[in-house]
């Protein structure tokens, strides 16, 4: 069984936020930011990675992704606040 992820991408910090879930982190991520991640997420240039969570299979990220699209903003904004303060873009620690 393979293992999955889900994660947010916005355009600035406090911006627009794309949630999203894959088995492919690096792959995910370089798509959006060449945007053809999603339409959505190119329209609004989500290219920046905020949020990643790791999930043991990709049922249970599917599961997290469902869950977290129906949070509101406010709890999304809060949840990336308290794993990544500064909004820094984590590309470069999946990447790099």
């Amino acid at each position: 069984m393979r293992g999955g992820y889900t994660y947010i991408v916005t355009n600035k910090p406090f911006g627009v936020l794309y949630t999203g879930v894959t088995a492919d982190i690096a792959g995910r991520v370089l798509a959006h930011r060449e945007r053809r991640g999603s339409k959505f997420a190119a329209r609004w240039d989500c290219t920046r990675l905020v949020l990643i969570e790791v999930h043991d299979t990709i049922e249970d990220a599917i599961a997290r992704e469902k869950a977290l699209k129906n949070w509101n903003r406010l709890w999304k904004l809060r949840l990336i606040a308290e794993v990544n303060p500064n909004w820094d873009d984590l590309w470069e620690r999946i990447n790099g």
